[in-house]
């Protein structure tokens, strides 16, 4: 079988591959770690594959189904159905088997050809596609969305198009239909094809990498529960607005060099809340082993939250910063230990919107079948 994934966008690790097959292939990704956190007004000890209270990351434990069909004439049917699976979290109550044990990750039905790949279902989105391949510390304790704040969204509803690879140059478009909201709760007012959308171009040749995507989520599907009124809805003025770009030097000569930034307008909708967010990562690579490190920052600017009928308004701004230290050891091309620490510092008056300050070490391993 073909291992090359049809897309880099809207794919997160796509999972369709070019070749046609003639039979489901399983396959999926096992990742337990080891981990010590301290967790500013929060959990101080020892635990396994954490990421909760405002601090790391999922594990991203999955197993999944995919293929293929030739339809003759250059079309091939695709699809994938993937499952998320806590194989231990505190949070979740998996020891006991609970429905919070499995979870639905991308999981979809399309068509591919000559013309690029069409997706429907739940999928990542572009935005959150274009820069994975830059995150070494991907799915672990310091991974860029626990630690610096990146947002990435996998739609509960996506029609997707990727499109050829012209000499390295893809380009992803989604539109996110209605139905549900950001938040999950139901507002029946988010009905449109495209109350959200997302659109990446992405360039990789050879050791070159370069992202450039903008996402936008419509004040519909942004509504909240209103913690006032038991069963009433919140929807902002605003539609919430974010752009990211992602550079990277991968593997030159054992060397890899990276660096994302974000952008976001009005969060949540709010009038006037600014953030952005950077990171940078480093690594070399000598052997089977990887040695890495990180450093990134967020900073919130004059985000305002106002309820006119409570005479409520408040104010924040503030900035995080965060750093990581890793060493990586591959046994295999499937199988690969490491060791990792993070620190995450946060101002005070912006640890409500950008979680506590907290520091943690880890020791893990990944199994990829």
């Amino acid at each position: 079988m073909n291992k090359k994934l049809l897309t880099l966008a809207v794919a997160g690790a796509l999972a369709a591959p070019v070749a046609a097959m003639a039979d489901a292939t399983l396959y999926g990704k096992i990742h337990q770690s080891i981990d010590y956190f301290d967790i500013d007004d929060g959990f101080d000890g020892w635990t396994l594959n954490r990421g909760s209270q405002g601090a790391g990351a999922s594990r991203s434990n999955r197993i999944g189904v995919k293929g293929s069909e030739d339809l003759g004439g250059g079309l091939k049917a695709i699809y994938q159905i993937e499952f998320g699976v806590n194989l231990a979290d505190q949070d979740s109550d998996s020891n006991n088997g609970d429905s919070g044990s499995v979870k639905m990750r991308n999981t979809f039905a399309g068509l591919a050809s000559d013309w690029g790949t069409l997706l429907v279902g739940r999928h990542d989105t572009p935005l959150k596609i274009s820069t994975g391949k830059l995150d070494m510390f991907a799915d672990t304790m310091a991974d860029y969305n626990g630690t610096v704040g990146f947002q990435d969204v996998r739609a509960d509803n996506a029609i997707a198009y990727i499109s050829p690879n012209f000499s390295g140059f893809q380009l992803a478009a989604a539109t996110v239909p209605g139905s549900h909201t950001i938040s999950g709760v139901s507002n029946p007012e988010a009905d449109s094809i495209a109350d959200g959308w997302s659109v990446a171009g992405i360039y990789k040749n050879g050791p070159f990498y370069g992202s450039l995507a903008y996402e936008q989520f419509g004040e519909d599907m942004l509504a909240v529960e209103d913690p006032m009124t038991p069963g009433a809805i919140i929807v902002p003025d605003n539609n919430f607005n974010k752009w990211r770009i992602g550079l990277g030097l991968l593997d030159w000569n054992g060397f890899t060099l990276s660096g994302v930034y974000e952008d976001h307008e009005n969060v949540g909708g709010a009038d006037d809340a600014e953030s952005d967010f950077w990171q940078i990562q480093a690594g070399y690579a000598f052997g089977n082993n990887m040695v890495k490190g990180m450093y990134g920052a967020a900073t919130l600017d004059g985000a305002t939250f106002e309820r006119d009928d409570l005479d409520f308004s408040l104010d924040l701004d503030g900035d995080k910063s965060t750093w990581a230290l890793g060493v990586d050891h591959n046994f295999s091309k499937r199988t690969k230990a490491y060791v990792l620490y993070t620190d995450v510092d946060v101002d005070d008056e912006a640890t409500a919107v950008l979680g506590p300050d907290w520091s943690g070490f880890s020791v893990g391993m990944i199994h990829k079948f």
